[in-house]
């Protein structure tokens, strides 16, 4: 931070950014599956800076405390987790169908009272960068419209690395969500979404919830073109994460076990 940007010097605080770990819920504290190291995963500098707030907006409560728990084995906390402000994002409309920041704009710019009273407020996701497939990029809008600073701080995205141990086009790609659940929908998204990827030469990713991982595995290996690139990356940054791509014709003749707890990224290129 130059000198002269203090908080002092500021009238206002800072959005800050802070990343988290790809393990929620994939790992436990236990001699069999224990919790990765952080600074194995997210760099010394985001984790000064989150062990230095007392102010946070977050997805769940009970989860940023367990973060800070681990934070706190690694750089000393300004403020006890028992005394620490977190603040849960309201929810976004379901099917993400209205823009950002045009939905509980009024909650939303309360969650920034502390930045406007000239504190530092840390945002961050359930898993990964905070605002990147997630509602946080609300709170990120609001806080430029009232002229509060936004520093983002490197970590993690599964987005990115997934598309990095594609082999996939990574110079034109497109994050798409969910896609629909119910079957007939899902199946024509696929086709749209792979005549896109062909016309455009552009890598379509898409996540899904873990427990259906293994029926949207399915569905692409069955409806897209044999010949289209089709990559899963499951449990980045995890001890037993893997990354793998194939033509759909070689998944067919290869089934693959998705587990139903872990994170999963797909993503295909059509020729």
């Amino acid at each position: 931070m130059p000198v002269n940007d203090t908080p002092d010097a500021r009238t206002k605080g800072r959005l800050l950014l802070i990343p988290n770990t790809l393990d929620l819920g994939c790992t436990g504290d236990t001699e069999d599956s224990p919790l990765p190291d952080l600074r194995e995963v997210l760099p010394m500098g985001a984790l000064q800076a989150a062990a230095g707030l007392r102010h946070w907006v977050t997805e769940n409560a009970k989860t940023t405390r367990a973060f800070l728990k681990r934070v706190a084995e690694v750089a000393p906390l300004a403020v006890p987790i028992q005394e620490q402000d977190i603040q849960v994002l309201p929810r976004p409309p379901k099917g993400g169908q209205k823009k950002p920041g045009s939905g509980n704009d009024q909650a939303i710019r309360a969650l920034l009272a502390p930045a406007l009273a000239g504190q530092d407020v840390g945002l961050m996701s359930e898993a990964g960068l905070p605002a990147v497939a997630d509602p946080g990029s609300a709170l990120v809008l609001a806080a430029h419209k009232a002229g509060i600073e936004v520093v983002p701080f490197s970590g993690p995205s599964s987005l990115v690395l997934a598309l990095a141990a594609s082999g996939l086009h990574g110079q034109s790609f497109a994050f798409v969500g969910y896609l629909p659940v119910e079957a007939s929908q899902r199946v024509q998204r696929i086709r749209d979404l792979e005549q896109l990827s062909r016309k455009a030469h552009q890598t379509q990713l898409v996540i899904e919830t873990p427990y259906r991982n293994a029926a949207l595995w399915q569905a692409l290996v069955q409806h897209l073109q044999l010949d289209t690139l089709l990559s899963v990356s499951c449990g980045l940054t995890l001890a037993d994460g893997w990354s793998r791509t194939a033509t759909v014709e070689q998944w067919r003749k290869r089934p693959l076990n998705l587990p139903d707890k872990v994170p999963a990224v797909f993503s295909w290129l059509a020729s």
